[in-house]
């Protein structure tokens, strides 16, 4: 197709491009030219892309007409490569916060994270909401009080995911769950809890597993029907061994968009997690379901393109993805590299950072790895918000680019942290962010490709038909396209870092639209949604292609009751004033909070 060249933009250097509020940069909003597909228009669009002659021009043009060729393919820029987000360690100093060493051991972590919440008497004499979800500390006062016990809760959670996944429910939380194994962990919990001996506060908690992290006794399926066939699970992911550390129950692997190439959540293998009429959001969509749903606490998930924040915003709980290589990624599927991460979805903000507090630190197998600062711990219990002074900066014209209900509940969030707490407002421009979306869904794409090439013809049968089309995409990439997109990941993260020298967060919604109604010719076959689909992620892609630390904290709803979420973007290792500003903020929105179609009370006292 060389003769068919087109022509691409020429980048004005990064460090001449004007990121004040009065810029003359244009915002382009996303210009997805791909109708919606699903059922037998899928498959038969599927078919064609497959075809050796007429894929090739057909995917010629799909490039062409989203504007990849002339944003990215031909571009030219001065900008050198960046292949990895890793971030060097400036050394600067945090406030309120109680630093422990990268290395300690996770319970150890853990001990010290409580240390900075709220206790037991400071919870009693705040303000009750109309609806919380139990966290972590609830659960280890109540084995600790002897009202329930891990193998109680154990039985109510095998109970509920029965109920659930028949009918009239009929959801689909789990690819796998095993009554035997969860049984045995939790009577040994509760063992320890008749000794007085738990491991830590996450003793006997329930914490669920995206089926995209390796996790015994489990296959890692990655949402397909063959991934678990060509590559085994032997052992735990890090990420896991270090909850098992803590005493956790890991209670099984939640269903996910298959190979984490969707943002719906939609599986035509395994089912819709959560609502059998509104998406829950993907890829981490079982994961958000769960802690919805009241099931756990806490659900891993990995953040590849907002897997983690997108359905947490959608299922309305809090979602955390920390800095680029915070948490090793050892033992998850290698779908996403240099994007991707293990991230964190929780019933509230403290849960999050007690997870976090688990999950992080270096890996000390590997004496290469680059070393980590120290892990800060914020001190919530004593945090003077008003105190803190925080900037946040706000690109006016990507914020706005969401729906009305979005982005009057956005706004009116932060309204409430600037009138409560004195925070203010730095307005900026963030220049490219279609740009930048294209090249990490080109970086993305080139990645999963490559990590199923070696399979991809033998199992091409047992995919979904949206996930064959995707991986068409995927495979038209070339060696200059990738590399281009590396160098807009260098430019976007000269542009980021210049914005933070002016602002310690950017905030946006973390989500253009909510969760949309499911179609019944999407549950067979999965679908295309590409114009829904640049609307889910807007908000995402920095988070993934820059390696920053972002978190959402639910705040409010649309006119029909579905979940709006806020995003706060830090910089690199601000992991501690990311959990200040999004308590902050939840602390601003908690009694508006509103009981989920479904939802099972894990606590209740019968």
């Amino acid at each position: 197709m060389g003769f068919l060249k087109d022509k691409g933009v020429i980048y004005e250097p990064a460090d001449r491009v004007d990121l004040g509020p009065d810029s003359d940069e244009v915002y382009l909003q996303a210009n997805v030219k791909a109708p919606r597909m699903a059922g037998l228009l899928v498959k038969v669009f599927t078919w064609f892309l497959e075809s050796p002659i007429l894929g090739g021009i057909l995917l010629y043009f799909l490039k062409r007409n989203n504007l990849i060729h002339k944003l990215v393919s031909f571009a030219e820029l001065q900008e050198p490569p960046l292949f990895e987000p890793m971030h060097p360690y400036n050394g600067s100093k945090e406030t309120e916060v109680k630093c422990v060493e990268a290395d300690l051991p996770p319970p150890e972590k853990v001990r010290h994270v409580v240390d900075c919440l709220q206790s037991a008497e400071d919870v009693s004499e705040s303000p009750k909401p109309s609806f919380q979800r139990w966290t972590i500390l609830d659960y280890s006062r109540a084995y600790t009080s002897g009202e329930i016990t891990p193998r109680m809760v154990a039985d109510r959670f095998i109970a509920a995911v029965r109920e659930s996944s028949n009918p009239p429910l009929q959801m689909s939380f789990f690819i796998n769950f095993s009554v035997e194994d969860i049984i045995r962990q939790a009577t040994e919990s509760t063992l320890r809890y008749e000794q007085g001996k738990p491991l830590s506060v996450l003793d006997g908690i329930p914490i669920a597993i995206k089926d995209e992290i390796d996790c015994m006794p489990y296959p890692t399926t990655g949402g397909t029907k063959w991934l678990h066939k060509v590559r085994h699970c032997t052992e735990d992911a890090c990420c896991v061994k270090r909850l098992r550390l803590c005493g956790a129950i890991i209670v099984g692997k939640t269903n996910m968009h298959e190979l984490g190439a969707g943002i719906s959540g939609i599986n035509p293998h395994y089912g819709n997690p959560y609502n059998s009429k509104k998406i829950t959001g993907g890829s981490s969509s079982g994961s958000a379901a769960v802690v919805a749903a009241g099931l756990c606490p806490v659900a891993l998930g990995v953040d590849g393109g907002g897997s983690v924040r997108l359905p947490a915003a959608l299922c309305g709980v809090v979602g955390f993805k920390p800095t680029f290589g915070r948490v090793p990624h050892n033992g998850t599927l290698p779908l996403n590299f240099t994007v991707g991460m293990v991230g964190i979805l929780a019933a509230t903000v403290e849960d999050s950072l007690i997870a976090y507090a688990a999950l992080s630190g270096n890996l000390s197998s590997n004496p290469s790895s680059m070393a980590m600062p120290q892990v800060c711990l914020p001190l919530l219990k004593s945090a003077n918000y008003m105190s803190f002074n925080i900037r946040m900066a706000r690109s006016a014209k990507w914020f706005d680019d969401c729906t009305d209900d979005i982005r009057e509940c956005c706004s009116h969030a932060i309204d409430k942290l600037s009138d409560k707490y004195g925070w203010k407002t730095v307005e900026v421009t963030i220049p490219e962010i279609e740009v930048m979306r294209l090249a990490h869904y080109l970086t993305i794409g080139s990645e999963c490709s490559n990590a199923i090439a070696a399979h991809q013809e033998k199992i091409l049968a047992e995919m979904g038909w949206d996930v064959r089309v995707g991986l068409s995409v995927y495979g038209a990439f070339h060696s200059k396209e990738y590399l281009n997109a590396q160098r807009i990941r260098n430019r976007q993260l000269q542009f980021h870092n210049k914005i933070f020298s002016k602002a310690d967060v950017i905030v946006t919604p973390t989500t253009g639209v909510t969760a949309y109604t499911i179609k019944e010719d999407a549950l067979k076959t999965g679908e295309l949604d590409y114009i829904n689909g640049a609307a889910l992620v807007r908000y995402q892609i920095a988070g993934n292609f820059l390696g920053l630390p972002a978190v959402t904290v639910p705040v409010g709803y649309d006119k029909s009751g579905l979940p709006i979420g806020l995003q706060f973007i830090g910089k690199p290792w601000s992991e501690s004033l990311l959990i200040h500003v999004a308590s902050a903020m939840q602390a601003l929105c908690t009694s508006e909070y509103k009981t989920p179609e479904v939802f099972y009370d894990m606590l209740a006292k019968k």
